[in-house]
């Protein structure tokens, strides 16, 4: 059962879809607040703060690209799924960069909205609140002291790039990371990261990682995340 305190506002036009996901939520335990427009989801934002806004793109008048816009001058810190029936890889690297968590298609199934819906609320809201000296994940551990790797007991060799991208898609696990995202994460300090370059340093890390790089998910046409079913 998800935490009685995790409160999500969803935002979605179509009656039957919003019905079916808010029926899915409170059988999960979470407090949902419907909207069927964009302006109304932020009039309640104004007013109440929510640890996770599902949010259609597609709305009448004020699309959810717009709100993305609207809760970021506003400082929210609600993490965000948004649900879009616009399926093209440049669309959804678009929600993405305009400051989406993740994404699901349109129809979707109730199984996977939910699992989204739980990575996104395990996850810290910013990373930076991951400033600690040790990760751990499926027997990978990483210290972020002296950048060392050890699968068990096997200590890896990573480069100073594939190292950050790792520790990026760990904090981040269930969130899709798009490749400008990720070569952000590694520009500087000498490092000069251009077009698709991005994933021939993940397909390095990859290799390196072995069976451990099953956890790594390609998204196509956009990016690459963490899977969010595993500890």
């Amino acid at each position: 059962m998800a935490e009685t305190l995790s409160q999500v506002l969803l935002v979605e036009d179509e009656k039957e879809i919003r019905e079916l996901m808010a029926l899915h939520l409170l059988r999960q335990g979470y407090k949902v607040k419907e909207c069927s427009s964009a302006e109304d989801a932020l009039n309640e934002l104004k007013n109440q703060n929510y640890d996770l806004l599902v949010l259609d793109w597609m709305l009448p008048g004020t699309s959810g690209v717009e709100v993305l816009d609207q809760i970021k001058i506003r400082q929210s810190t609600a993490r965000v799924l948004m649900v879009t029936a616009k399926a093209e890889p440049q669309d959804i690297v678009y929600g993405l960069e305009k400051g989406a968590d993740d994404y699901l298609t349109k129809p979707f199934d109730p199984t996977v909205f939910l699992a989204r819906v739980k990575a996104l609320l395990r996850r810290p809201g910013n990373s930076q609140d991951m400033d600690v000296e040790m990760m751990n994940l499926a027997g990978l551990s990483m210290n972020m002291k002296t950048y060392e790797v050890l699968m068990g007991t096997e200590k890896l060799h990573l480069t100073p790039s594939e190292f950050k991208l790792l520790k990026l898609m760990i904090q981040n696990q269930g969130r899709v990371l798009t490749r400008d995202q990720l070569i952000e994460n590694i520009q500087g300090e000498g490092v000069n990261v251009i077009g698709r370059t991005i994933d021939t340093h993940v397909f390095g890390l990859r290799k390196k990682l072995g069976h451990w790089s099953d956890h790594i998910e390609t998204i196509r046409g956009v990016g690459y995340r963490v899977k969010s079913d595993i500890l």
